[in-house]
C-alpha cells in the first residue's frame, strides 16, 4: 500500500516530467523565440501542482494543444511613403485559442515585432482574457512598422494596406483586434474605415478601441491604466496598505501609463516619475497630468520636453534608470522585460512595498524572484493589466446590443471585474499551495478555465 505522501510525490513527479517534456518540445519546434520560451516556461512551471492534482489535463494533452496556436498568419504590408517610395513591412496575427470565445487581443506597431513577440503576447492573452470571465479567446497581432515620425498620410496608407490583408481573417464573431503599443484611436479609425470599405457593411464589433462617435466605449481609453490601479488597490487593501499618501513611480508615458498616473493620483498618491524610451522625468511636486497629456496625446513629443514647462523637474537619459527613484509603489507600464533583477534589487533597497504590472510581462523572471523573496507585493501583468481587454469585451457587448453605457456604468463594471480577478487569483494560489503568490494564482485560475472548456469541446 502506498501512502498519501508517496502518491502526492508520484503525482508531482509525473507533472514535472510532463511539463518539462512539453517545454522541450516547444523549444525544438520554435527555435530562436526567446520571448515565447520565457512566457511558456513561466506559466508551465506554475501549473505543476494543477496537473499533479488533475492528471486528466495530461491525459487530454492540454499543454501540447494550448501551446500551439490555432492559426499563425504572416503577411507583407506594402505602402507608399510621402516621398513616393514603396516601403514593405511584415504583418502578423496569431489566433491562439478560441475555447472561450472569438480571438481577442491588440495590434502592436513597433520595429521589434516578430513571430516570437506576437506568440508571447498571444499566449499571455489566453489566460488574461480567461481571468476577465468575459466570453473571449486569446489572440494578438501587429507589424514591424514604426509609427514614430510618420505623417498622418503615411499612417493612413500603412494601416489601410495592413487591414486589406487582415480583413480576410477577422470578424465580430471570429477575431476582434484592438490597439496596443503604436496603435491608438487614430490607427484604429483608419483600419475600421478600410475594413468597412472592403466588407461593404458596418460591423461595429470587428475592432475595439474605436472612437466614441462610431461604436467606441466610454472608459476604454482609461481602462488598462485604471484597471491596473484598481487591481493594485485591492492587493494593497488586503495587506493593510493604500495609495493614499504613497509615492509612486510609473514607467512609460503612453496610454496605460497616463491613466495609471491619473487614477493613482485620484486615490491620493503622488506620482513623481514617468518615462519614454529615451529617458525619464522626476518631478518632486508630482507629475503634472495636463502637461503630460499635451506632450504625449496631442503633440506626440518626447518626455524631455516636460522640464521646459516644469523647471523644478529633472530629466535623466536612460529609461531603465527610473527604477532608482525611491518609491512606495512601482507600476511598470512601458514594455516587456523593462525591469530586470538589478533594478528590482534597487527598488527593494529603496523600500518599495508593491509592484503592479501595467505592461505585458515588464518584469524579468529574475526581478519577480527578487520581489517575492523580499515579500514585496506583486501584481502580475496578466491579472493587473486585464482591464483593457475587459472593457474591450464590454465594448463588443455594447456593439452587439446597439447601445452604449455611461462612463460611470463601464467604470463600475471594470472595478468589479478587477476585484473578481484579484479574488480568483488569491483563491487559486491558496488552493494549490502558494498562498499570496499572485503570479502563480493568476496563471492557474486562467488555465483551469480554458483547459476545462477545451476538454468539453473535444479534440479540435
Amino acid at each position: 500500500m502506498t501512502t498519501l505522501l508517496e502518491r502526492e510525490e508520484a503525482g508531482t513527479k509525473m507533472a514535472m516530467d510532463y511539463v518539462n517534456e512539453v517545454f522541450e518540445m516547444v523549444k525544438m519546434r520554435n527555435p530562436d523565440e526567446s520571448e515565447f520560451h520565457q512566457v511558456v516556461k513561466e506559466i508551465f512551471e506554475s501549473l505543476i501542482p494543477v496537473i499533479a492534482k488533475h492528471p486528466e489535463y495530461k491525459d487530454h494533452s492540454i499543454l501540447e494543444r494550448i501551446v500551439e496556436p490555432e492559426r499563425l498568419i504572416t503577411f507583407r504590408v506594402p505602402w507608399v511613403d510621402d516621398q513616393g517610395k514603396v516601403q514593405v513591412n511584415r504583418g502578423f496575427r496569431v489566433q491562439f485559442n478560441s475555447a472561450l470565445g472569438p480571438y481577442k487581443g491588440g495590434l502592436r506597431f513597433h520595429p521589434s515585432v516578430n513571430a516570437s513577440i506576437i506568440k508571447f503576447l498571444g499566449f499571455e492573452q489566453i489566460f488574461k482574457n480567461a481571468l476577465t470571465c468575459q466570453p473571449i479567446g486569446g489572440g494578438k497581432g501587429g507589424a514591424d512598422f514604426d509609427p514614430k515620425g510618420k505623417s498622418d498620410g503615411e499612417i493612413m496608407r500603412f494601416t489601410q494596406s495592413f487591414m486589406t490583408e487582415l480583413s480576410r481573417h477577422i470578424g465580430p464573431d471570429m477575431d476582434v483586434p484592438a490597439g496596443d503599443i503604436g496603435v491608438g484611436k487614430r490607427e484604429i479609425g483608419y483600419m475600421f474605415g478600410q475594413y468597412k470599405r472592403i466588407r461593404g457593411g458596418y460591423e461595429a464589433g470587428v475592432l475595439t478601441g474605436k472612437g466614441l462617435g462610431y461604436g467606441g466605449s466610454l472608459t476604454r481609453t482609461e481602462a488598462t491604466g485604471y484597471g491596473t490601479v484598481y487591481f493594485v488597490q485591492e492587493m494593497l487593501k488586503d495587506n493593510g496598505l493604500s495609495f493614499e499618501g504613497s509615492t509612486v513611480v510609473v514607467s512609460g508615458s503612453g496610454n496605460v501609463s497616463i491613466y495609471a498616473i491619473e487614477k493613482a493620483a485620484q486615490l491620493g498618491a503622488k506620482v513623481v516619475a514617468c518615462s519614454d524610451s529615451d529617458g525619464y522625468v522626476y518631478d518632486p511636486n508630482g507629475i503634472d497630468l495636463d502637461t503630460l497629456k499635451q506632450l504625449k496625446e496631442v503633440e506626440r513629443k518626447r518626455i524631455c520636453e516636460y522640464v521646459k514647462e516644469h523647471p523644478q523637474a529633472k530629466y535623466v537619459e536612460g529609461c531603465s534608470k527610473i527604477w532608482s527613484v525611491p518609491c512606495d509603489i512601482a507600476l511598470p507600464c512601458a514594455t516587456q522585460n523593462e525591469l530586470g533583477g538589478a533594478s528590482a534589487e534597487i527598488l527593494v533597497a529603496n523600500g518599495v512595498k508593491a509592484i503592479g504590472e501595467g505592461a505585458n510581462m515588464p518584469s524579468s523572471r529574475e526581478a519577480i524572484g527578487v520581489f517575492l523573496k523580499n515579500n514585496v507585493l506583486f501584481a502580475p501583468a496578466k491579472a493587473a493589466n486585464a482591464g483593457g481587454v475587459a472593457v474591450s469585451a464590454l465594448e463588443m457587448a455594447q456593439n452587439s446590443a446597439r447601445l452604449s453605457w455611461t462612463f460611470e456604468e463601464v467604470d463600475a463594471k471594470l472595478q468589479q471585474i478587477m476585484t473578481n480577478i484579484y479574488q480568483n487569483s488569491v483563491k487559486a494560489a491558496e488552493e494549490y499551495g502558494y498562498p499570496g503568490n499572485l503570479p502563480v494564482g493568476a496563471n492557474i485560475a486562467g488555465f483551469v478555465k480554458v483547459a476545462n472548456a477545451m476538454i468539453e469541446q473535444g479534440v479540435i
